[in-house]
């Protein structure tokens, strides 16, 4: 398999190698579906807090007598049943809503996704984007000329545009495309399922090096004795 390398000018520059094993997987959306709830669940943030009648203010006192009233008896008027009481089974901030999936699952679902974009031709793979200033104009105008590629018109006509997956750390071209906000630069190392689904396209820069440090399927099989 390959694929064609074009530079920041939108010119082709030659040609990339792909394995089988990123780019040719079918599609299996119950692995997808199930790596990306866990992802998501793991990010989610706990917000929302009720108190039980253990932490609401008040109730220390027995509102009546238990028996010869000939109403029903309460031990605290923080019950869960009055009003000004705690909450019963409400949302807590210390719930622990955190998902473990294997890592062999996040590489298959990766690659499955990467897959499918690269059929679907939403795939861009460019020799450089480094970029010698921290300037958000040059960003808009290299993200502008590569939109001139055909398949790759909306490149920045779309919330969520792109995944900008640079092969390694670049801090000037991070700050450059950090005010746009249907962006997300990552580096290729640290690719992950979430990212990809969350963006129409994903830029590969230096392919040639970026591919070798995606997360690799490859098991440590025990050598028996």
């Amino acid at each position: 398999m390959e694929a064609p390398i074009y530079d920041v000018s939108a010119k082709k520059k030659g040609t990339v190698k792909l394995s089988e094993d990123l780019f040719a997987l079918p599609w299996n959306a119950d692995l997808v579906h199930q790596v990306m709830t866990s992802l998501m669940s793991t990010k989610r943030k706990n917000v929302a807090h009720t108190k039980t009648r253990g932490e609401v203010r008040g109730g220390g006192k027995k509102p009546w007598k238990q028996k010869g009233t000939g109403r029903a008896r309460h031990g605290s008027t923080r019950s869960p049943i009055w009003v000004g009481g705690g909450v019963t089974h409400g949302p807590r901030n210390d719930k622990n809503f955190e998902r473990k999936v294997s890592k062999s699952m996040r590489v298959k679902a990766l690659y499955t996704i990467l897959s499918k974009k690269f059929k679907d031709g939403e795939v861009l793979f460019v020799d450089s984007i480094a970029l010698k200033a921290p300037k958000t104009r040059e960003a808009v105008g290299t993200l502008k000329t590569l939109s001139g590629i055909s398949g790759y018109e909306r490149l920045m006509k779309r919330k969520n545009a792109a995944v900008i997956a640079l092969s390694e750390k670049n801090k000037e071209t991070e700050r450059s495309m950090q005010n746009l906000g249907n962006l997300e630069v990552i580096e290729a190392r640290n690719l992950h399922p979430l990212a990809l689904l969350s963006h129409k396209y994903i830029v590969i820069e230096n392919p040639e090096v970026a591919l070798k440090k995606f997360p690799s399927l490859a098991a440590k099989k025990k050598v028996s004795k």
